[in-house]
């Protein structure tokens, strides 16, 4: 009776605006709330829904509590829409310190510290032990798997529960990562996302998305990587040279001809050599390459098999007769040729921003040549293909023929030429980016008879958008906050967590418990990707091999980082057996251990008396 009575007065109310959510958990789990140090990767959609939820709950709302959130983007116009902590006099602004000045108004107790730093290797000096080792949780609201492993091993090497959601368009996902009771995030991964195959983008498309890729990729090589790889050549051209003949290969070869080309007979002065450029693009791949396709494989060709060649879903193509009086093929050149003269510096009339008949008239100024298809053109089409470039037993030699000339063409530009790459940005309506994308891609439509989209429908397509919805966003968070509740908690068994995955579409709610980690066994020891070893002293290499030995463990290879220390097959190896770990790490793998680390970290191959390999965890030898 008395303990029934001391848990009704531990959740009586406080007159507080905490006082539902004591009425439901009590006042020691608030307290620990409050108390509650946590890390917050992230601060976009999730991150906002996830801040103003904090906030709410009182999360780090105490003098001990702190809440450290970290994002290195800035504010753009498209993430309004739904990160709604963000107001358009925000954008330019960095994300996280802005959610946390409106998570601060929602709730004025919260101790939030705003960083714009990336969680990677490159921080650690940031993000350093001392700062792991004081966290109670990490909450992730990323948007990309290389980050999110990151972040994930992280709180595995030091223990702390992660909790990890995503969305996408209607879809979300929770998962609950608990030291010792779940399988970590990088345990299990995603099949990775099929892809058109290279040749059907580049020769043989059959769809728009096929056509928009293909833009994409044009754009970027075009007026992003080209122009960089001039930059890089013109920045240190011995360095640049010394490297392409290091390389010696068909990419090399290919990133030579681009740079000459783009310095030599694509070289643009004024505006006019702009649309000149645009205009031969146009001609080149929208009529030149459809006349060689064609004849390289006419429209009766047949397989080896002796089946059609052009039979679905191939397309057979057909060249596109460029016309002025086409406001689209118009449209298109003047948003190629306004790109290409900002890559070169070149000043933009205002007559060239919209398709008029001045414009016209500098369009049908352009000389276009004569094509003629040749003989013996080699076309991929081979679906399994991953590169364009054809390699060459002459490509050394081809490539001293191009730098020589390079040397020559370099000679000619005026000092401190250099040039301005461009990258896609498909939130500003007046860059020209989607009008040059869109005019590409609705072009090779064109060519293949294939239906064209407006601008809108190119910008979802090209820039790899999917719908965000704010009730995914709300129901992923919702749900990882209500896990939060039990991590914070404590002392609870693996089959109180729930991992979630949600279609709202369908709509759909599948809830399961987590999935313990996998154990390993060796006599009378056990452990699991959570568990690391840890040796206290200065030790020396012999010092490391007893003490496994003493776990019925033989180790024959000792390894820090990328460098291996001792090997038992090496009979020089022996000769530092009894040096100090720390001493052999430093000399062998170059490895210094920063002042804010106390250990360091070594990978151990061992066997058993049986001669068996055994999976052992890390181990930190504390050597300060």
């Amino acid at each position: 009776m008395a303990a029934m009575f001391g848990g009704i007065v531990g959740q009586e109310p406080k007159n507080s605006r905490y006082d539902a959510q004591i009425s439901v958990f009590g006042s020691k789990l608030q307290n620990k709330l409050e108390a509650a140090k946590i890390f917050m990767v992230g601060s976009g959609a999730l991150g906002c829904e996830f801040l103003k939820n904090l906030a709410l709950m009182g999360i780090s709302c105490s003098q001990n509590g702190n809440l450290t959130v970290t994002d290195d983007d800035v504010i753009e116009k498209s993430n309004l829409s739904r990160q709604f902590l963000f107001r358009d006099w925000n954008i330019g602004q960095p994300k996280s310190t802005v959610a946390a000045t409106a998570a601060m108004v929602i709730n004025p107790k919260l101790h939030v510290e705003a960083l714009q730093n990336r969680a990677s290797p490159e921080t650690e000096n940031v993000f350093n032990d001392a700062f792991w080792e004081n966290l109670d949780a990490v909450v992730n609201a990323l948007d990309n798997v290389t980050a999110r492993m990151y972040i994930d091993s992280r709180c595995v090497y030091f223990q702390k529960p992660l909790l990890e959601s995503g969305t996408l368009g209607a879809k979300c996902n929770t998962q609950m990562v608990i030291p010792h009771l779940t399988e970590n995030y990088g345990a299990s991964r995603d099949p990775p996302e099929k892809q058109a195959p290279m040749c059907t983008v580049h020769s043989f498309p059959h769809n728009i998305d096929h056509c928009l890729t293909w833009a994409r990729s044009e754009f970027e090589g075009l007026l992003e990587k080209t122009p960089t790889e001039v930059n890089a050549f013109l920045s240190n051209p011995t360095t640049y040279i010394s490297a392409a003949r290091t390389a010696g290969d068909a990419q090399a070869r290919d990133q030579l001809e681009r740079v000459i080309e783009c310095l030599d007979r694509d070289k643009c002065e004024t505006f006019q050599d702009s649309i000149t450029w645009a205009r031969l693009k146009f001609e080149d791949y929208f009529s030149n390459r459809v006349k060689q396709l064609t004849f390289t494989f006419p429209e009766d060709s047949v397989t080896s098999s002796g089946a059609p060649f052009w039979s679905a879903p191939k397309r057979f193509p057909r060249p596109v007769d460029f016309s002025s009086s086409d406001p689209s093929q118009l449209s298109f050149i003047l948003a190629a040729a306004i790109l290409r003269a900002e890559t070169f510096g070149i000043p933009i009339p205002e007559w060239a921003k919209t398709p008029n008949k001045l414009a016209a008239e500098a369009v049908d100024k352009v000389i276009v040549p004569d094509f003629q298809p040749k003989q013996g053109v080699k076309i991929v089409t081979d679906e399994k293909a991953t590169s364009l470039s054809s390699a060459s037993v002459d490509d050394a030699a081809v490539i001293e023929e191009l730098i020589a000339k390079l040397e020559e063409v370099s000679k000619t530009l005026p000092s401190g030429f250099h040039m301005n790459p461009i990258q896609f940005e498909k939130d500003d309506d007046t860059n020209f980016h989607m009008d040059v994308i869109a005019g590409f891609a609705n072009m090779r439509a064109r060519n293949y008879s294939i239906p064209e989209v407006d601008k809108l429908k190119a910008k979802f397509i090209a820039g790899r958008i999917i719908p965000a919805i704010a009730t995914s966003t709300a129901m992923a968070t919702g749900l990882v906050c209500l896990e939060l509740y039990k991590a914070l908690a404590g002392g609870h068994k693996v089959e109180d967590y729930r991992n979630t995955f949600a279609n709202l579409a369908i709509p759909l709610f599948s809830i399961a418990e987590p999935v313990p980690p996998k154990t390993i066994k060796h006599q009378e020891l056990s452990w699991t990707v959570w568990d690391r070893w840890t040796v206290t002293g200065n030790i020396t290499l012999r010092e490391l091999l007893e003490w496994l030995k003493e776990k019925g463990l033989n180790a024959y290879s000792i390894s820090c980082g990328t460098s291996l220390l001792y090997n038992s097959m090496f009979p020089r190896h022996k000769e530092r057996l009894d040096r100090k770990v720390v001493d052999v790490a430093r000399e062998v793998a170059k490895m210094e251990v920063p002042s804010y680390r106390r250990h360091l970290d070594v990978v151990v191959a061992c066997e058993d008396d049986d001669d068996n390999d055994v999976d052992i965890p890390l181990v930190s030898v504390y050597f300060r």
